[in-house]
């Protein structure tokens, strides 16, 4: 079976972590599209209340509560989508949970948490929906970070494990490819994303954690998500700034080290702490696209809208036959 990838508004797409954030973000603008949706998160009451919302406004939505370290709860969630909908198309791997601290102070029981949801749990996504799409086709979706590139201090355990989830997010996609199984696999690495991440998250720091400025609307990654679910598309950047730092950590490491050392010590926090509960082993309130995050926030990743258009598809075939086209003229006049 050749890779023949639907309309959002034909879609079933199973999405993790849907009760709050991105994943709350990508299951209502999928929804509002005309696709069906299947929600995951621990809180049921949560997402009952997100799917009455959707079929209010005349979408169609369903859920099934477990957590994403539990390999039991994401086979349950496929045969949800299987027998409510008659299968999937679209896999979002979106639940995740953060650690700030520094990594010398962090106990090695909330390290490994954050490994069983993290990492293991787009494993156990992965698992679930590989058999499924390799006889109807569609797309797996993993989210990954600007972290994924480039790891930040007193996130030190959140950024390896989104290392790991990239690791395993580009060995999957080769090995498909190889068996020619009509799945595609793209990893999605938001910037900072004005969500409840911060809410979320356990800290170990002597202040509540918070995002550096600027930070990116939850719609604008849940727009590159739904994308990615219509095209092939091998990994997406969302946002300019973000693609800015994954560079600049690339192309000059020793000096992005530099810079973090001073600027993000004091960035990713408040000015106040306030003792607040944190998710990492149990639900707390959810239902919200946004979180308390102070900075300002960028409506719209222009460039990252930009790239993912038609018109962006021919931008890089573009750039390189302006680049041969130089190097002949160049050539030319040598001669």
């Amino acid at each position: 079976m050749g890779l023949k990838l639907k309309n959002i508004n034909d879609q079933v797409i199973v999405i993790t972590g849907a009760s709050s954030g991105i994943g709350l973000a990508t299951a209502e603008l999928a929804a509002e599209r005309g696709a069906r949706v299947v929600l995951n998160a621990r809180s049921e009451d949560d997402l009952r209340q997100v799917c009455d919302r959707i079929r209010a406004r005349g979408g169609r939505a369903t859920y099934r509560a477990g957590d994403v370290s539990d390999p039991d709860a994401m086979q349950a969630l496929a045969e949800t989508a299987r027998r409510e909908f008659g299968g999937f198309d679209t896999w979002v791997n979106d639940a995740g949970i953060s650690i700030y601290g520094r990594l010398t102070e962090v106990p090695l029981e909330d390290k490994r948490r954050l490994f069983d949801v993290n990492f293991w749990g787009v494993v156990h996504g992965c698992r679930a929906a590989v058999p499924h799409l390799r006889e109807r086709g569609g797309t797996i979706i993993n989210i990954g970070s600007e972290v994924s590139d480039r790891a930040v201090p007193l996130q030190g355990i959140y950024s390896a494990s989104k290392h790991a989830v990239k690791a395993y997010t580009d060995a999957l996609r080769m090995e498909l490819e190889k068996d020619g199984a009509p799945i595609s696999v793209t990893l999605i690495k938001p910037g900072p994303t004005n969500t409840m991440f911060v809410d979320h998250a356990r800290s170990y720091m002597d202040a509540d954690p918070d995002l550096p400025s600027p930070n990116y609307a939850p719609e604008e990654v849940a727009h590159a998500i739904l994308r990615c679910a219509e095209r092939p598309i091998r990994d997406v950047t969302v946002g300019g700034m973000t693609k800015m730092n994954a560079m600049m950590g690339l192309l000059a490491p020793r000096m992005t080290d530099y810079y973090m050392e001073k600027k993000m010590f004091s960035a990713q926090k408040k000015e106040y702490r306030t003792g607040r509960p944190d998710a990492l082993y149990e639900p707390t309130q959810d239902g919200s696209r946004r979180g308390s995050t102070q900075g300002h926030e960028m409506r719209r990743a222009t460039l990252t809208r930009v790239m993912l258009s038609d018109a962006g598809r021919v931008l890089p075939l573009v750039a390189i036959g302006g680049i041969v086209a130089a190097a002949v003229a160049s050539m030319r006049r040598a001669s």
